[in-house]
């Protein structure tokens, strides 16, 4: 049996979801790197990019083309991300990477590309319906996934604010798409995401935060 074979076999059945191994260990993986990203610890960055090289694997055996893109460009993004954390970041008094709010005019450029982006994607998935069965839920978390991993890499609070924008499109669409296991973690990934907020919210409110070195603001 070949790597790939074994990554889209079933690995066991939850409420009567079948539950593929590439599902389980690429959220699993996934799941580690929030809360890595929550500790502002860089292996996130590389945790991300291997759990999405691996979901990449599970979205594509099941057809579903924007999911699958996304992996693609989840991967670009944590390169990025890392590089950006490795290159720019500024310490903090425990030596932990320094996080800040974003100013309104990077919140408002913000919500704008994640709009703009959105209705694009949405478009290209309606012209081209084999790219996905859902069109407008699954450009939506495309681009959101974007949008807070930038936002992530930046250092910004709000990153965690767009994460649970992700999931609340998400849980559903997991569910309806049979990706069970993807569902149950994002359930976990929200509880996950209000604690990182918080921790986030009180480390900008105490430590000096300017904008990552080589990054506009």
């Amino acid at each position: 049996m070949s790597a790939l074979t074994w990554l889209n076999s079933e690995a066991f059945t939850a409420f009567g979801q079948k539950i593929i191994w590439s599902d389980a260990i690429g959220n699993t993986m996934g799941l580690v790197a929030l809360a890595l990203g929550w500790k502002r610890s860089i292996w996130t960055w590389p945790t991300q990019f291997l759990s999405g090289a691996i979901l990449f694997v599970a979205f594509a055996a099941g057809h579903l083309s924007g999911n699958a893109g996304k992996q693609v460009v989840v991967m670009l993004v944590a390169l990025w991300g890392w590089a950006q954390w490795t290159r720019g970041k500024r310490q903090a008094q425990d030596a932990s990477l320094a996080v800040r709010f974003a100013s309104w005019r990077e919140r408002g450029l913000l919500l704008g590309a994640a709009a703009a982006g959105t209705l694009a994607v949405t478009g290209l998935f309606t012209l081209y319906p084999w790219m996905s069965w859902n069109p407008l839920p699954d450009a939506y978390i495309f681009v959101g996934t974007i949008v807070a991993m930038y936002a992530q890499a930046k250092g910004l609070v709000e990153f965690w604010f767009a994460w649970l924008l992700v999931d609340a499109v998400g849980v559903p669409l997991a569910f309806t798409s049979g990706y069970a296991f993807s569902a149950f973690v994002y359930v976990i990934y929200g509880a996950l995401v209000l604690w990182g907020a918080y921790d986030w919210y009180q480390r900008s409110r105490t430590t000096p935060a300017p904008a990552l070195e080589g990054a506009t603001a």
